[in-house]
């Protein structure tokens, strides 16, 4: 007596290739059947589109602030707002030296002398680096590096040679005093701070920088008319004036960094 098979198998898989496949389905409220081939889900089938209000809701591109160069004087942005992206230089201030009193008594109001248009500089100081855009996240760590490279003593320098200036796109003109001492502990702490600008791909400073403490400025580039005659009557006035040598000459005690609206102060030794 022979026994059959318990369990058959297949030869090929051509007769399963041949089976049409299965299809699901279910049933609607009106009673009709919804078909639904296999390895499709439900959902698929019933996806709408998304509306124009949701796709617009989030722009591809942000747009920044709109620069209006007359709420700031007539001053131009030197690079595009980009949120995240943090203006960032090194400096000396010198906010507490009594050499602003010069500017403020004798040249500025002297329009003759300067342009009609022209406005008191800002707290002076000595920049140390060029402006750069630093990514919000490095601020702490450029910092940090920055406190354990600069590690320079304090020193007296002197400021008393007028000087015209314009920025690097000449759109604004300055009247500065020019460093005539201590140009060589200025040029030691640049190549301090340019090692910390190469650690984060940053621009470095001047090449010959003209160390300088910035007293006025005027939209424009306006060294034609600035220099010259005008340059020697501004020389004659700080040469002048009172007790100018004590004036002129100030203790440099910290290094500050400025980026976006925060402050890191450095004291020397």
């Amino acid at each position: 007596m022979n026994a059959g098979p318990l369990v058959g198998y297949s030869s090929s898989g051509s007769e399963d290739e041949a089976k049409p496949r299965a299809s699901s389905g279910r049933r609607s409220p009106g009673g009709a059947t919804i078909m639904h081939s296999a390895g499709q889900t439900p959902l698929a089938s019933q996806r709408l589109p998304v509306p124009d209000s949701v796709l617009n809701m989030f722009p591809s591109t942000e747009e920044g602030p709109e620069d209006d160069s007359a709420k700031h004087g007539g001053r131009v942005r030197t690079f595009p707002h980009e949120r995240g992206n943090w203006a960032t230089h090194v400096y000396i201030p010198c906010e507490h030296s009594k050499c602003l009193s010069i500017p403020d008594e004798k040249i500025v109001p002297r329009e003759d002398y300067f342009c009609s248009r022209s406005s008191l500089a800002p707290p002076p100081f000595i920049w140390l680096s060029l402006s750069n855009l630093l990514r919000y996240y490095y601020l702490l760590t450029f910092w940090n590096v920055a406190f354990f490279l600069l590690l320079n003593f304090r020193f007296f320098f002197t400021a008393n040679r007028v000087k015209i200036y314009t920025n690097q796109e000449k759109t604004r003109t300055f009247v500065g005093l020019e460093v005539t001492s201590g140009h060589a502990q200025f040029l030691s702490l640049v190549s301090e701070v340019d090692r910390v600008m190469e650690e984060f791909a940053l621009t470095t400073f001047y090449q010959n920088p003209s160390f300088h403490v910035s007293l006025a400025w005027c939209v424009g580039d306006a060294r034609p008319q600035l220099e010259g005659q005008c340059l020697h009557n501004l020389q004659e006035i700080v040469d002048e004036f009172e007790d100018s040598e004590l004036l002129l000459r100030v203790y440099a005690e910290q290094i500050r960094c400025k980026s976006g609206n925060k402050f890191f102060s450095l004291p020397l030794k």
